[in-house]
């Protein structure tokens, strides 16, 4: 499979963020209109994408990027195949069609601009994860749309569900993104590999691997995080707070079928194993049946089709991991199929709330008339969920049963559990595509029209797309199903089914689907309040098990913070130099790592030996202090002998430096002391005396031996060396001391420059407090509650 030159693709990567960029400006300039000029920038990859179709489908695949860091293999780098193409046209494309759309729909609100800058940042990050080529990139990009997510489903800020929702979808996802990176860390250590195009190629060695499980569960974690399977399905429903673009685009083809995505990526290098069979179809086997149960009980448009995509994406995975031949077909058909409906009808529910103010199915009827085009659009897709002939659900349909069809046991749970999502879906899609469009005409909030050609644009264009795939069925699998099919199966496959069904067990299967998708959807309100008599014995979710868990996260939090971050900063220090205690003396001795005692300098000189006595009476005096003024004063004794050592040593500078601390140490902490009201005395029992004194000593003890140990290794004079040679050449300073503390180590000095500074000033401030509260013309006032209030002084004479 030969790769190809990668041309504009990093062009067409940028638009989108591009088109973010200008947004607010065109906005503000031309309203609604706007919608026209930034959807030409996806279209315009779109068209990109779509020149590449002929030699992804010939077999190539386009590859191309850039070098990060070189030394760690770490590249933006990007990759073109039959999957990758697949859903790059469909984001880019129905993207189109949402921009579009999103002008018609949030024509006149006053954050329009913001709209679409957030939506088609949410596109080029979803187009930056299918494209992704390097482990690094995915993940920045996967991460990228949990963010932009967030931002698109609490748009409407001022709403508490809408922020709730915001949140929680952000937290799972986010989440999974963090799992997802541990479990793609395990593949990079287990292949050596960190780009999917090499990856890819590596065979049996991550499925031989003894961490092939541990790296398994870790990518599961993310996908199913972020394709909302169970018990991870709570937050997509959630995500309904969305304006109504929000919620088609991203149950369309964007953030929901990452996780989808991935699977279908990896399928060749993790696939065919037990685990992966056993895992993929249970957890979606289970979503998809929790996703049609939970659909049939709402009432709300959005809701109702929210949780079909729940059941899904349920599906997809089931079929992702169900290994027969036919599965990887039937997963790439319905995902295209999905796509197609799923989006329109998402856009279908958004014109009915727009034109009649309401989402209720309860209250709408006889909207056919009012709203011909819209109910085209809507006719046609719930016949492509329903998996009904002549639209591109149909083929979908057919190749799922000939995928599941089976006389074992596990064929037979699966295909069982596929017939009941699957009519369950049915049951939905003419709900949502018929119930509100026929019957006799409701008093509606809104008096109903049709919408604009904004609104009814895209829905009917992703109808007739499906109806023309179908009936050009050997076309659409030429340059999408098979090319994504092979992608998907890791060796060349070849899609052909069409309307014409496969006759026999999946056309029998096919028939019962549709003959019990009838019968539901004539008891829909019986079966609407079954179901929510079910579910409500329940008692407990995973929403409600998720407000549970992240307020009890709350709590222990809080108490944890209680017990380590107590306010007492005499707790905090002596908890430090413990720790640094421990790390000084107990790791050295697990490790034998101690150094040998040193004999006593017999060179030592008079002077050495006198300044080294002063060093020790300095400290004596600190510790015999009655005060605490007098023991500040002797504790720069032995700062001061120590510098005359280091004078005597020949380091006047260090000496210098030294002195000049010494002193302003003393000074400061002086000051300090008699401003501030402290007792005179230490008051300290003999308890706390004694573990800080033993913590002080053990710290003392432990450098000594530290720096003793250091001293017993050979001396490397490289960096020696290297500043003695460059510091004039380069930084034209003939102190090599000075040099290094201003040139090779300036970050580091301005560090230590910014300590000391911040420093100051909380000693500044600190005082300031002390003397504005001692003060006796200054009292407190209590700010308003919930505002920040400033500290006012009552001048003397004025009123009460």
């Amino acid at each position: 499979m030969p790769d190809l030159p990668s041309g504009l693709t990093w062009l067409a990567l940028l638009l989108p963020f591009v088109a973010a960029l200008v947004a607010p400006v065109l906005t503000a300039r031309l309203g609604a209109a706007a919608a026209w000029c930034l959807a030409l920038f996806p279209a315009l990859a779109f068209v990109h994408f779509l020149s590449v179709l002929p030699e992804i489908a010939s077999g190539g695949r386009i590859t191309g990027g850039f070098a990060w860091v070189p030394s760690l293999n770490l590249s933006f780098s990007w990759l073109l195949d039959g999957l990758s193409l697949t859903f790059a046209l469909l984001i880019t494309g129905i993207g189109t069609l949402i921009v579009l759309y999103a002008g018609g729909y949030m024509k006149g609100h006053p954050q329009q601009g913001r709209f679409f800058s957030y939506i088609l940042l949410f596109m080029g990050a979803m187009l930056g994860v299918v494209v992704s080529d390097s482990f690094l990139m995915l993940f920045v990009y996967w991460e990228l749309t949990s963010i932009t997510s967030f931002l698109l489903i609490g748009f409407d800020h001022t709403r508490e569900a809408s922020r709730r929702a915001a949140l929680q979808a952000l937290v799972v996802t986010g989440g999974g993104g963090l799992v997802l990176l541990a479990g793609l860390i395990f593949i990079w250590n287990i292949t050596g590999i960190s780009q999917l195009s090499l990856l890819l190629s590596t065979g049996d060695i991550l499925r031989e691997s003894p961490f092939y499980l541990a790296a398994l569960l870790l990518v599961l974690g993310g996908a199913f995080t972020k394709s909302a399977q169970f018990p991870f399905h709570f937050w997509l429903p959630n995500a309904m707070e969305a304006p109504t673009p929000v919620s088609a685009y991203l149950h369309s083809a964007t953030m929901v079928k990452a996780g989808v995505y991935l699977l279908m990526r990896l399928n060749p290098v993790m696939g065919g194993t037990p685990a992966w069979e056993i895992l993929l179809p249970f957890f979606g086997g289970i979503t998809l049946l929790v996703g049609g149960i939970l659909a049939v009980r709402q009432t709300d448009l959005k809701l109702m089709l929210a949780y079909t995509t729940v059941a899904s994406l349920g599906l997809l995975v089931m079929l992702t991991g169900f290994d027969t031949p036919y599965a990887v077909e039937a997963a790439v058909l319905y995902l295209v199929a999905h796509s197609l409906f799923k989006g329109g009808l998402f856009m279908v529910a958004g014109i009915i709330d727009h034109e009649t103010g309401t989402r209720d199915i309860r209250l709408l009827g006889g909207l056919r008339r009012l709203m011909p085009i819209t109910f085209a659009a809507a006719i046609l897709g719930g016949i492509s969920m329903a998996g009904l002939p002549p639209l591109f659900g149909f083929l979908a349909k057919e190749e799922i049963y000939a995928a599941l069809a089976g006389a074992n046991p596990r064929a037979i749970l699966f295909t069982a559990v596929a017939v009941i999502g699957n009519a369950l879906m049915f049951v939905i899609a003419f709900a949502v595509g018929l119930k509100p469009f026929i019957g006799a005409e409701t008093k509606t909030p809104k008096h109903a029209h049709e919408g604009p050609v904004l609104l009814w644009l895209g829905p009917l264009t992703l109808a007739l797309l499906a109806l023309v795939g179908a009936l050009f069925s050997g076309m659409v699998h030429r340059f999408i199903s098979s090319p994504m099919a092979s992608a998907v199966d890791g060796a060349s496959q070849t899609v052909s089914v069409g309307l014409i069904p496969h006759i026999g067990m999946p056309l029998a299967l096919s028939i019962l689907t549709v003959a019990l998708g009838i019968l539901l959807y004539r008891g829909l309100d019986r079966l609407r309040a079954g179901v929510d008599r079910l579910v409500t014995g329940f008692g407990l979710s995973p929403d409600r098990s998720f407000d549970h868990l992240v307020s009890g996260l709350v709590r222990l939090s809080v108490r944890v913070t209680g017990v380590i971050h107590n306010g007492r900063l005499e707790v905090y220090i002596t908890t430090t130099f413990i720790l640094l205690a421990h790390v000084l003396l107990v790791t050295p001795v697990v490790y034998g790592e101690l150094p040998a005692m040193p004999a006593w300098p017999a060179n030592l000189s008079l002077v050495e030996a006198a300044f080294l006595t002063i060093a020790v009476i300095g400290v004596a005096a600190v510790l015999s202090a009655r005060d605490r003024l007098t023991a500040i004063v002797c504790l720069g004794i032995q700062g001061f002998a120590l510098a005359v050592l280091f004078l005597l040593y020949g380091a006047p500078d260090l000496s210098f430096t030294q002195f000049m601390v010494e002193t302003l140490s003393v000074v400061i902490l002086a000051l300090v002391m008699t401003r501030l009201r402290l007792s005179p005395t230490d008051h300290r029992p003999l308890i706390a005396r004694l573990l800080d004194g033993a913590a002080a000593v053990a710290c003392g003890v432990g450098f000594a031996l530290l720096l003793i140990r250091a001293t017993e290794a050979p001396f490397d004079a490289t960096l020696t060396e290297f500043f003695a040679a460059y510091s004039k050449a380069i930084a034209h300073g003939a102190n090599v001391v000075n040099v290094i503390i201003v040139d090779f180590r300036g970050v580091d000095t301005l560090g230590e420059i910014s300590v000391v500074m911040i420093t100051g000033l909380a000693i500044l401030a600190l005082i300031r407090i002390r003397v504005g509260t001692a003060a006796p013309t200054a009292s407190v006032v209590s700010p308003p509650s919930g505002s920040f209030g400033e500290v006012k002084g009552k001048k003397k004479g004025r009123g009460k």
